[in-house]
């Protein structure tokens, strides 16, 4: 049970004393590089979907939308 003790206090020395924690503006910094990261992928993905399947009625694949659009129908 010893062992646990140092391993917890250890652990929390460590986590409050050792690690460097961003500061607000780093952090919103962030936020907003996977925000824009993200919607960029998005719009990539959508993008592909949509010329790759939606437009043709022939295809065997008609892409994510086409298949929404085509419960829809």
């Amino acid at each position: 049970m010893a062992k646990i003790g140092t391993y917890i206090q250890e652990s929390a020395d460590e986590l409050f004393n050792k690690v460097s924690w961003p500061t607000w503006s780093e952090l919103q910094n962030s936020a907003v590089v996977v925000l824009v990261a993200s919607v960029i992928f998005a719009l990539i993905i959508f993008i592909m979907d949509y010329t790759l399947g939606i437009n043709n009625d022939d295809a065997w694949f008609k892409g994510i939308l086409g298949i929404i659009y085509g419960l829809f129908e």
